[in-house]
């Protein structure tokens, strides 16, 4: 970047289209990840960040140098959504969380950036936040070792899947905690690419049909079972198609049990600014306006759930890329929307990506929902709060509790659970509780 050039400068010059694919590349793994883990569709969701990231970017006044993708926040609702009411129905709690992030920047506005710091403090993000990770700690145990993510039927052969699983989930840590430059950028992609191709090893030497066969040698001559990778659904894919995808249609129960969830992120989207502000050495809470950027975020995410994408969030991933180029021009971003975009439309690209076996998804589970869990205590710790104290251990104990115990309330045919019914309940226990008494 030319000395002269300020880090809010706009320029779309095709010189950068080359460091546009490379952000794109930053963010893939993590992109593509939540799709698969949640029975979204990979285009799809390639289409909807792009897409995501020119609103937001014709929001904030092509002033902020971040891009927008799948955000991990929502994996554990979209599971239960989906399985719930379908993938129609989650979109349509989706979307209505994308509208509180709208509802909260005109908050913001009004009232000022400490707003959402007096409605949610750490005292109810970070049990929340905590909730959606240990919530979905039977999950990726399940995949993990090779069963479907409920525990209900074997996929493949227990041990192979723990060789894959293990396999992946090593090389993530190690690429995360040894890496350099740009391959500690992207630690997911990394152990994606490592737990692929172990499986492939796995199936051409024909150790995963022994391990099915129990290592019979005449079991073994006639074992049809499947394999772990299985090529024939990128074979039968086309090259070009439009992505598919999905409407949303109205359910009121998917909008209570969804939109507390968007209290994580909507708090998260603070920090994601705030670091994108002291790479650039420019203020954007303040220009264009931490309401901007969050309305951005939020009709950003609405726009995702309309075409059946997972919601938005600002990627830390580029924003440590933009740290390491010192590129901090905007219109980088718009060439990687661009590529992003015109992904979404090979079809070979989403046979592709929905051939990585389960267990692949299982060992990268095992340490994204644990970090999420540890992001929310993290949170509590950095507050500095007594823990102890009985107002903070009350509204702290009953989220933890009624969420990871999967409290229900019944309404007639309503029904409020889970990390929804969690996320309102903190809410509700912090502004009603008297405040911690002094002395």
């Amino acid at each position: 970047m030319p000395a002269h050039e300020s880090a809010t400068d706009y320029a779309f010059r095709p010189k950068d289209s080359l460091v546009g694919a490379q952000m794109l590349f930053v963010a893939f793994g993590a992109l593509v990840l939540v799709p698969l883990l949640t029975g979204l569709n990979p285009n799809v969701a390639l289409f909807t960040a792009g897409a995501g990231t020119l609103i937001f970017q014709l929001i904030t006044k092509r002033m902020v140098p971040i891009f927008l993708a799948s955000s991990f926040a929502f994996i554990a609702p979209i599971i239960h959504g989906v399985n719930t009411w379908g993938i129609p129905g989650t979109m349509c709690g989706l979307a209505a969380a994308g509208l509180l992030y709208v509802v909260l920047s005109l908050c913001i506005k009004t009232f000022g950036a400490g707003f959402l710091h007096r409605l949610l403090p750490p005292v109810v993000v970070g049990p929340v936040i905590m909730v959606i990770g240990l919530v979905l700690a039977p999950v990726a145990v399940h995949m993990a070792m090779g069963r479907t993510g409920d525990g209900a039927a074997w996929l493949v052969p227990q041990g192979a899947a723990m060789i894959v699983a293990g396999t992946a989930l090593l090389v993530t840590v190690l690429t995360s905690l040894l890496g350099k430059g740009w391959f500690r950028l992207i630690p997911i992609l990394i152990g994606i690419g490592a737990g692929y191709a172990a499986a492939l090893l796995l199936d051409i030497t024909g150790i995963s049909g022994a391990m099915q066969a129990g290592f019979d040698p005449g079991a073994l001559k006639n074992y049809t079972g499947p394999a772990l990778i299985s090529f024939q659904p990128l074979m039968d894919a086309p090259w070009f198609a439009v992505p598919d995808f999905v409407f949303p249609e109205w359910n009121l129960q998917a909008i209570f049990f969804i939109v507390p969830v968007a209290i994580a992120p909507a708090i998260e989207h603070f920090g994601d600014i705030l670091a994108i502000g002291s790479v650039t050495g420019k203020d954007f809470v303040k220009k264009p306006g931490i309401h901007r950027t969050m309305m951005g975020d939020g009709i950003a995410t609405s726009f995702a759930s309309l075409l059946g994408g997972p919601p938005n969030t600002t990627y830390s991933e580029v924003t440590g890329a933009v740290t390491l180029t010192r590129m901090f021009n905007p219109g980088i971003m718009t060439w990687a929307a661009i590529f992003a975009i015109a992904l979404a439309f090979i079809g070979k690209m989403g046979a592709l990506l929905q051939t990585i076996p389960v267990p692949v998804m299982g060992g990268i589970m095992l340490l994204l929902f644990g970090a999420i869990t540890v992001i929310g205590l993290n949170t509590l710790v950095k507050a500095g709060e007594d823990l102890t104290e009985s107002r903070n251990l009350t509204i702290v104990a009953l989220i933890l509790v009624c969420g990871i115990g999967g409290m229900v309330i019944s309404f007639g045919k309503f029904t409020l659970g889970g990390i929804g019914l969690s996320g309102i309940l903190g809410v509700v226990l912090n502004l009603v509780l008297p405040g911690k008494k002094e002395g």
